[in-house]
């Protein structure tokens, strides 16, 4: 019954998103209030239906109703509780309808805290999240469905892919989905300004907000992505360049560049066309992940192995909502002329070259992953494209960007001295050379130069924030108070920056990395990094619903016992896979990490790792995420946009 509940809300929720669609688009075409009027309630209505079906399911997942198909193909009785609830949207089925909710959840918070915007802005942007809600839950519904039943049900199920039955799994798709997803709102608030015919300050205020929030969220996704491939895979790495990993830094680097565009439409209503475009790109590289995960094209340990003819609805949905969003702008940008006006050398110029270095390390990115596609499909050639492409075409953009990260906010708005913002990094540019140069000893070019980006950007941060306190050149007490007068959207730029430069350093010193793949008997020792692995045990455990073998491994350094690593290797018998737990001990600045490989002649192949600052690349990461939450805090985001003037008529 509960799976006939769930099918019916969801059925339920397509009927309410055609309604959402229809009705506040149509009223705000005519200018009809009452029909306005009811799109903060249709969203409500369908998120509420969505919300009941997503419930059903996590509930079937939870009392294990193997009469469920998606349940008894994902599923386990002896599964912990917290994967059967996390088992809901760990596989393709429940991850769709997922989606569908934090769609809906984006419709619902326009509703719920978009008062503030002007009636027929709200009802265009609602209505076309409800367009979008429609298409990916048609999808569910008709492809994807996740409440088929099974007849005669098994008396247990196939057990959830073991590499998901991890905590970090169990946040990051959430986490990411949301972030993600939530690129939805600014998308549709470029829909409408494009049916509105108009763009102004106050659109950009109230578009800011929303692009921040979904930024966190994929910020904080990708990092937790990184860190679960770094201590579940095993393989002493948190980047792969893998195309679904890409698939998620895509929408990250142009969301980046529209967070920074919005702010000079709001500042200078200038770059209108381009914001709007970023908006429209952005949620397009969202979809376009979605595609290359579902669609069966590719092969990759985060991809979800389904039918191929699934992605065939995807793809179609992605040519109506990218290809009708490109055909709307095409014919409506025109009327969006720029009114702003400001020097090459300001603040805006400075946020125009992030733009540009931003979206040309996406389109390096977006090449090298579409590429072996194309040339499979259509030359017939397999190609591999992996780190060493990517790190030779990405970085030569990256350092520019790195460089003008710390000299923008320097810059005054409209019209700056680019010598006088240069004069006060002069320490910064001085102590990140010293750093440059320290490294240079002991690591190769890249690394080298990485460090001191790193070391620029976060003393650039800090000179800035010095220079607004005004530090040294007043009493302390006074920039005391000046530092509390700051904006938080001032402080949030400020710590995102520094936290950038945090996870640049982390990423550097993976080159420092010392690793060794041994065999080891029981009493035997290897030598890495300056660090001594001593094998002590090997032993058998029993887990919920896995058996796992123990490595028991003291570590020591100079003779003093620092910490005991208990790598695992677990099989699950359901499935028969078995998967590898690293064990990881960390300081801060350095991560001993130890990996259980297969047994030979009483003894075990470990994989040891010695890894200096590795803890610093998600540190950095929280740090950014923890600044785009300060500057979402502040005030001038939270009461709502400058009243907006009133403009020409554009003929429709």
């Amino acid at each position: 019954m509960i799976p006939e509940l769930g099918h019916f809300a969801l059925a339920l929720g397509v009927a309410l998103g055609f309604a959402q669609a229809i009705v506040p688009l149509w009223g705000a075409h005519r200018g009809d209030a009452r029909l306005m009027q009811a799109a903060p309630a249709l969203a409500l209505g369908q998120f509420l239906a969505v919300g009941i079906s997503f419930v059903c399911l996590a509930w079937s997942s939870v009392v294990s109703d193997f009469s469920v198909l998606n349940i008894a193909e994902n599923s386990n009785s002896l599964e912990p509780l917290i994967y059967k609830i996390t088992g809901t949207w760990g596989n393709h089925e429940g991850s769709i309808l997922f989606w569908c909710l934090i769609l809906t959840m984006c419709g619902a918070a326009v509703a719920a805290f978009g008062a503030g915007l002007p009636s027929s802005l709200r009802a265009r942007v609602i209505g076309v999240l409800g367009l979008a809600g429609v298409g990916f839950q048609l999808f569910a519904l008709l492809e994807s469905d996740p409440f088929v039943r099974l007849w005669p049900p098994p008396v247990d199920g196939r057990d959830m892919n073991p590499l998901l039955q991890d905590p970090g799994l169990a946040m990051h798709p959430p986490i990411l989905y949301t972030g993600y997803v939530g690129f939805a709102v600014p998308f549709a608030f470029a829909i409408a300004a494009l049916l509105e015919g108009r763009i102004d300050a106050a659109w950009g205020r109230w578009v800011r907000p929303w692009t921040l929030a979904a930024w966190c969220f994929l910020t904080g996704g990708i990092a937790l992505g990184s860190w679960w491939a770094y201590y579940e895979l095993g393989w002493g790495g948190f980047w792969f360049w893998d195309p679904v990993e890409n698939a998620s830094l895509l929408p990250w680097l142009t969301g980046t560049a529209l967070l920074h565009s919005a702010l000079v439409v709001e500042k200078r209503e200038a770059l209108k066309v381009w914001t709007v475009l970023l908006a429209i790109g952005t949620f397009s590289f969202s979809l376009s992940g979605t595609f290359l995960v579902r669609s069966g094209i590719l092969n990759s340990v985060h991809a979800f192995a389904n039918d191929p003819a699934r992605g065939v609805f995807i793809l179609a949905l992605l040519g109506l909502v990218i290809g009708g969003s490109l055909l709307l702008f095409a014919l409506r940008a025109p009327v969006l002329s720029a009114t702003g006006i400001f020097a090459p050398v300001s603040r805006e110029g400075a946020l125009v070259l992030n733009n540009i270095l931003l979206c040309s390390i996406a389109a390096v990115v977006a090449t090298g992953t579409m590429y072996p596609l194309f040339a499979d499909l259509l030359l017939g050639e397999k190609l591999s494209v992996g780190a060493p492409f990517f790190n030779a075409t990405v970085f030569p953009l990256a350092v520019p960007l790195f460089a003008a990260m710390a000299v923008g906010p320097m810059l005054s708005w409209k019209r700056a001295d680019l010598g006088a913002a240069l004069t006060k990094l002069w320490w910064a540019a001085l102590i990140a050379a010293a750093i440059g140069l320290f490294m240079a000893t002991r690591a190769a070019l890249l690394p080298t130069l990485a460090f001191a980006c790193a070391a620029w950007i976060i003393l650039g941060a800090a000179a800035d924030l010095g220079e607004r306190v005004r530090l040294f050149r007043v009493p302390l007490s006074a920039s005391g108070r000046r530092l509390l007068g700051l904006s938080r959207g001032t402080l949030g730029t400020t710590i995102a920056h520094a936290g950038l430069g945090v996870t640049i350093a982390g990423i550097a010193a993976a080159s420092l990395a010392h690793s060794s793949i041994v065999l080891l008997h029981p009493g035997q020792v290897a030598h890495v990094g300056g660090y001594d692995f001593q094998l002590t045990d090997l032993h058998d455990r029993s887990g919920p619903n896995y058996a796992a073998r123990v490595a028991v491994i003291d570590v020591r350094h100079d003779g003093r016992l620092l910490t005991v690593l208990a790598p695992e290797r677990r099989t699950f018998p359901v499935q028969q896979i078995t998967t590898t737990e690293a064990k990881i001990s960390t300081n801060g600045l350095r991560d001993l990490y130890a990996v259980l490989g297969e047994e030979r002649d009483g003894g075990a192949v470990l994989r040891l790792h010695v890894n200096w600052l590795a803890p610093w690349i998600w540190f950095g990461a929280l740090i950014m995420a923890a600044g785009g939450l300060v500057s979402l805090a502040d005030r001038r985001l939270r009461v709502g946009a400058p009243a907006r003037r009133r403009a020409r008529t554009v003929p429709a």
